[in-house]
């Protein structure tokens, strides 16, 4: 665990696997602190579901308070990191809870396009020509994928994080999402080569 991110191992993900938590994480993580109850209505929710959800990631280390805000009994809550990773030997240790956790986290990925599809209509056109959704069909070994993968990563933390304090007036939060997805059913075909 750094200040930066968190790495999931069994115990963690248990906390993180549901997907109005990891909803909320998202949340916090792009927006900023926030209270049970803007948090609630932003997810269609009642207070007390968010409520128990947040003191379930508090648990777990996900959230804090965020005590420089609020007035009387308001509490706001902060992400305590800005990633979180799931490596392989977590998944092999808990495959049903990681299972949950990537199924949540491929939703929220889902209704990011969605929000993304809604609003680009009223970006700016500079906006709009550098924004994609794309893909690319690849035949890959597993030792090309995971130096893909690293690429890409490399790639992406060349670039200012979210929160960066000397980002430029014209700078906007961008996601960027990437899916490396090898699939089990073409095994068949890389063995007759």
């Amino acid at each position: 665990m750094s200040g930066d991110q968190i790495r999931l191992d069994p115990k963690s993900l248990r906390g993180v696997a549901h997907p109005v938590r990891v909803r909320i994480l998202g949340l916090l993580r792009q927006d900023g602190p926030a209270t049970s109850t803007t948090l609630a209505h932003r997810l269609g929710l009642s207070t007390g579901a968010t409520s128990y959800h947040l003191r379930q990631l508090a648990a777990y280390g996900f959230v804090v308070d965020d005590t420089g805000r609020g007035v009387g009994r308001e509490r706001w809550w902060k992400a305590a990191h800005q990633r979180t990773v799931l490596e392989s030997e977590t998944v092999i240790a808990a495959p049903a809870d990681a299972e949950t956790y990537l199924r949540a986290v491929a939703a929220s990925y889902a209704d990011e396009i969605d929000r993304w599809l809604g609003e680009r209509p009223a970006l700016p056109e500079e906006w709009r020509q550098g924004s994609t959704l794309s893909n690319w069909h690849l035949r890959l070994t597993p030792n090309e994928a995971e130096a893909l993968r690293e690429e890409l990563t490399a790639v992406a933390e060349r670039y200012r994080r979210f929160d960066a304090p000397d980002a430029p007036a014209s700078a906007r939060p961008v996601t960027l999402q990437v899916q490396l997805m090898p699939f089990a059913g073409s095994e068949a075909e890389g063995d007759e080569e």
